[in-house]
């Protein structure tokens, strides 16, 4: 026989809410969830090897000039970043005028002359007598700038003149042709030759006649450079040998215009008298004149000073 189980009566709960004095109103709280993701262990970095090559940028000798130029860039920064000292300023000492850093006796004598005054061509060559501070026998210059612009060709201005009083110098000159020329002091076509081939240029002017020319044209590099080439502009290639050799010994001087269109030129010694000097002046500056373009109007000459070798300039009134 099968006993029958009696089921246990339920009991009921009764929920008593216990509401303290005073509360406040019960507000639901609902909590939110959220989804996190779960969490996965980071793959190891691998660091790939640097392959170096034999040469070019990934070289040993470039990764290491590359590892240290990083370096120093960033020390550099390193330095900007922080305080930065300031560094004492030098002191700039203001340049001296010319006159100034001359010597005593060159400034004694510049006191005589009168910077912004303008002399007459005698009184300029008398003052640079007087200024001249060395003690050798210096050369008196001219210094004349002209209103040419040497590009062109006829504004390319050269002339040769033939002082009346010399230069004051004593010149060697030698004439290729086995003539025997009066005045020379070297001649024979022979003997200038060995001496050109031994580069022993032991005379100041070499006169030659047009037929011989060509036997000159392998020792232009030897010539040329030192101005002793021989040239028809310069008078020194001619049919008549004497009165060539004539003319050089009087004092026949060569000018030339230079890149910046300023006349540079020597017409005598400070030991020469005023009258020669002036002489030597009038000459140079008729010959001068006589050369202006005529595609120039205006003046011709800009500016003009005399000074002696190492002495003061002087500025000569233009007429």
């Amino acid at each position: 026989m099968v006993k029958e189980v009696k089921k246990a009566p339920k009991k009921k709960v009764v929920k008593k809410e216990v509401v303290p004095v005073d509360a406040a109103p019960v507000v639901e709280v609902k909590e939110v969830v959220e989804a996190v993701e779960p969490i996965t262990p980071e793959e190891p970095v691998v660091e790939e090897p640097v392959v170096i090559a034999k040469a070019g940028k990934r070289s040993a000798k470039a990764l290491k000039e590359a590892n240290e130029l990083e370096a120093k860039n960033a020390r550099k920064t390193s330095k900007t970043d922080g305080e930065e000292t300031e560094k004492p300023k030098k002191k700039i000492t203001p340049t001296k005028p010319r006159i100034e850093r001359q010597g005593k006796k060159i400034r004694e004598l510049s006191k005589l002359i009168d910077k912004t005054k303008a002399y007459e061509l005698k009184d300029a060559l008398e003052l640079a007598q007087k200024t001249s501070p060395t003690k050798f026998d210096a050369s008196v210059d001219f210094h004349v700038r002209l209103n040419v612009d040497p590009k062109h060709a006829d504004h390319n201005i050269r002339d040769i003149v033939v002082l009346p009083a010399g230069t004051g110098k004593t010149l060697k000159i030698a004439v290729f042709s086995d003539e025997k020329i009066t005045g020379a002091d070297i001649t024979g076509i022979e003997a200038i030759t060995k001496l050109l081939e031994k580069q022993q240029l032991t005379f100041d002017v070499l006169i030659a006649e047009p037929a011989n020319m060509a036997k000159l044209g392998k020792f232009a590099r030897v010539l040329g450079p030192r101005g002793l080439m021989p040239n028809p502009k310069s008078g020194t290639v001619a049919t008549n040998l004497t009165s060539a050799v004539a003319d050089a010994k009087k004092g026949r001087i060569e000018y030339r215009v230079d890149s910046t269109g300023i006349v540079h030129v020597a017409i005598g010694k400070v030991s020469f008298t005023l009258d020669q000097l002036n002489e030597n002046a009038e000459a140079f500056i008729t010959s001068l004149r006589s050369n202006k373009p005529s595609s120039i109007k205006g003046a011709f000459i800009r500016s003009f000073f005399v000074t002696t070798s190492m002495g003061p300039s002087i500025i000569v009134k233009i007429v």
